[in-house]
């Protein structure tokens, strides 16, 4: 399957679910049923911020919108790689790889693999700290957001798997 080209033609955070699922379905052989998205204000700072979690009792992966802002205004070309680098860290959390530096590599070896050295999946995999400028206002301090109101993305799980396989 071409991976690049669905990045390419991805228009949706459940495009780029669909995608990050099946290279985790090829790579490592499962699957996680039952997830859901949500998108929130989780803050960020000059110095940097969380991406995204995945909540393991409620079988949710969370991303903060506050990059994914920053990145449509100073580098749209950036937003589904940098969407797919975060919920493929997630996802691989949900089919059981907890600890980070584990999951840190994983996700840089399926970039390498599926995306190749040089794509932008495969950088940010390797030096998130190099897009720090794109991904957070500068000059931010840290500020609790006012709304933690989750917004849940439909479409998702648009497969019907009964069970982490």
């Amino acid at each position: 399957m071409d991976h690049r080209k669905r990045l390419r033609t991805a228009r949706s955070i459940a495009d780029i679910f669909e995608i990050v699922q099946s290279i985790v379905r090829e790579a490592l052989g499962q699957e996680q049923a039952g997830l859901l998205v949500g998108v929130t204000d989780l803050g960020a700072q000059d110095n940097g911020f969380i991406g995204a979690f995945y909540a393991l009792g409620a079988n949710t992966i969370i991303i903060n919108n506050r990059p994914l802002m920053r990145i449509e205004e100073v580098s749209p070309e950036l937003y589904f790689p940098y969407l797919l680098h975060v919920m493929l860290h997630e996802y691989v959390h949900s089919v059981g790889f907890y600890d980070e530096e584990e999951t840190r590599d994983i996700v840089r070896h399926l970039s390498r693999r599926f995306f190749g050295p040089d794509h932008t999946v495969t950088q940010l995999a390797s030096h998130i700290e190099d897009f720090l400028p794109e991904l957070t206002y500068p000059s931010q301090e840290f500020q609790t957001p006012e709304d933690m109101h989750i917004e849940f993305v439909t479409g998702i799980d648009r497969r019907n798997v009964d069970y982490i396989c």
